[in-house]
């Protein structure tokens, strides 16, 4: 199983995208949980992931997210805005596979 958290400002704008990505994932046969919390969350839920996704709008949080995801040795990226954009499950979840080498 691969364990996919997005951070957002809020966590609610990457709801969708997130249900887009568990289509995407359910229709591959790949086994996997993603959820999406607020940014002040994030930090806590990392110990439970396996890589760490931010939204565009957050970017400026990267440097910050990092400390822990090198604490809890997950990799984390921002997310791709045009994805993000267009509510893309697939290109999203196709960078979390790629992060983790699991491919």
């Amino acid at each position: 199983m691969i364990k996919i958290l997005l951070a957002c400002s809020s966590g609610m704008s990457t709801s969708l995208l997130v249900q887009k990505m568990e289509a995407e994932a359910k229709e591959r046969g790949i086994d996997a949980e993603i959820w999406a919390v607020a940014q002040d969350k994030a930090p806590e839920d990392m110990k439970k992931a396996d890589v760490l996704l931010i939204g565009p709008q957050m970017r400026f949080m990267k440097k910050k997210f990092s400390v822990t995801a090198d604490e809890v040795g997950i990799p984390l990226d921002v997310i791709d805005p045009v994805a993000y954009g267009r509510v893309d499950g697939k290109a999203v979840l196709d960078k979390a596979l790629e992060l983790t080498g699991k491919n």
